[in-house]
């Protein structure tokens, strides 16, 4: 790949010169929606496993309790809390998706930003275009190198987020043009993640890594911490390394004009997103025939709903959340699709694993990844075609505000009963009034 200088140094004086009038009433108020969105799927993930054990493992070293833990009362330094409320967020793989990218990308942008608010006095307005800034560069970044990037086995929202928590970190510290490209360097050269962990706590470290490097990139670059000049599209930088022909239109094409947030997509489901419309289709059908009793049920769907969910044979609850025969399969069973569904005991339900066995998939590029079709066949020797156009939650069928808040409400009741989430709720929709936000994280632990 020929290298193409000054592509980095063009994102680095976007970020850079960014202002928060600039910034749409309407991507505005997705990155509030994207930040509640944010703290429910933390609330959640924030006392599993993966994150127990890495807390355990980080406060060894950990020389201060700088910043939160979202949903505990557990305090660490800074770059620990980034990594902890990152795994935190992604461990149930119900956090936000960018459509065209497949990229997660609040995990990696809020927990680095949240952490520098409790180091450093933050304004709601600045919090909010930092993120904006943010996941503008790590949507970027991803599609230039989509849509090939992922089915080689990167794991995007890791390899793609740290350049987001780097930039949106960069602009948070007020960073000049120059230091943002070191900081894109630094983020650059500490780029990785593996889809072959999906399924696993090991996919946690990925995610956690995006937004504690990034945010230490950022802090680097400010101590004068020097990267290349070209670290994105220089003869050896991150494209040329991923051996993708890139989408070079991707990366500067209507920058400031066009953002990533209006393509985001928030999750009323606990798995991932191409297994959405299936979801849809099979809770509505079995809505409407309780007491059918299927046989078989054939799946049509884009090819990347194969190449990341094709996975009838499961033994965790973590492999189900990428598993689209189980999400099928419970659903028609118990005719549900949240947390319950995808644990490791419903993975071995006997009534759920013999109707994974029941399901079958093809392959078809002309249906979209918000989109599928489905039949099932019944008992009685009939079939019922449904199909889905936009899954849930996509930003062409998008969740409503109040069930984005409704879903904070039920992942800060499963935490403890009777926490009043209320508080957080208000805080974020009048970021924008806000002249410290560094209380955020403190707010998403019951009193």
């Amino acid at each position: 790949m020929l290298p193409r200088p000054g592509v980095t140094q063009d994102l680095a004086r976007f970020v850079a010169e960014a202002k928060w009038e600039n910034i749409p009433d309407k991507v505005r108020h997705e990155a509030k929606r994207a930040l509640l969105n944010f703290f429910a799927v933390s609330i959640a993930g924030c006392r599993t496993a993966p994150v127990e054990m890495a807390l355990a493992s980080l406060a060894e070293f950990s020389g201060g309790k700088q910043a939160s833990i979202i949903g505990r009362t557990d305090r660490i330094d800074a770059l620990g809390a980034a990594f902890l409320n990152a795994a935190g967020a992604n461990v149930f793989d119900y956090c936000d998706t960018h459509l065209p990218t497949v990229v997660h990308p609040t995990a990696p942008v809020a927990p680095a930003l949240l952490a520098l608010a409790e180091l450093r006095r933050v304004p709601g307005p600045e919090l909010l275009l930092a993120f904006v800034l943010g996941f503008e560069i790590e949507c970027r970044v991803g599609g230039a190198v989509s849509p090939g990037h992922y089915p080689k086995g990167w794991h995007i929202t890791s390899t793609c987020g740290v350049f987001g928590s780097a930039a949106g970190a960069a602009k948070l510290l007020g960073l000049s043009e120059k230091q943002v490209v070191w900081a894109l360097g630094n983020a650059s050269t500490q780029s990785a993640g593996l889809c072959e962990c999906l399924g696993w706590p090991a996919k946690s470290i990925s995610v956690g890594n995006a937004a504690k490097n990034g945010l230490w990139s950022a802090l680097l670059a400010e101590k004068g911490f020097e990267g290349p000049a070209e670290p994105i599209a220089g003869a050896q930088g991150f494209l040329a390394a991923m051996g993708e022909p890139p989408n070079w239109p991707a990366l500067t094409d209507g920058l400031g004009e066009t953002w990533e947030l209006n393509d985001n997509s928030i999750k009323p489901y606990p798995c991932g997103f191409v297994i959405h419309p299936l979801l849809d289709c099979a809770l509505d059908w079995r809505r409407d025939h309780p007491t059918a009793t299927v046989t078989r049920v054939a799946v049509r769907g884009n090819p990347l709903l194969l190449q990341r969910t094709d996975r009838p044979d499961i033994a965790t609850g973590r492999e189900a959340q990428v598993s689209l025969q189980h999400a099928v399969a419970a659903a028609l069973v118990l005719g549900k699709a949240g947390l319950d569904q995808f644990t490791d005991a419903c993975v071995n339900d006997p009534a759920v694993a013999k109707m994974r066995g029941r399901i079958e998939v093809a392959s078809d590029p002309a249906i979209s990844t918000i989109a599928v079709e489905m039949d099932f066949f019944t008992a009685d020797g009939k079939k019922h075609g449904v199909a889905t156009q936009a899954a849930r939650g996509s930003s062409s069928n998008p969740m409503k505000d109040t069930e984005i808040e409704d879903k904070l409400r039920a992942e800060a009741g499963r935490w403890r009963p009777g926490h009043d989430i209320q508080p957080l709720i208000d805080a974020v929709w009048t970021l924008e009034k806000s002249g410290d936000v560094s209380n955020l994280a403190a707010l998403t632990v019951p009193r």
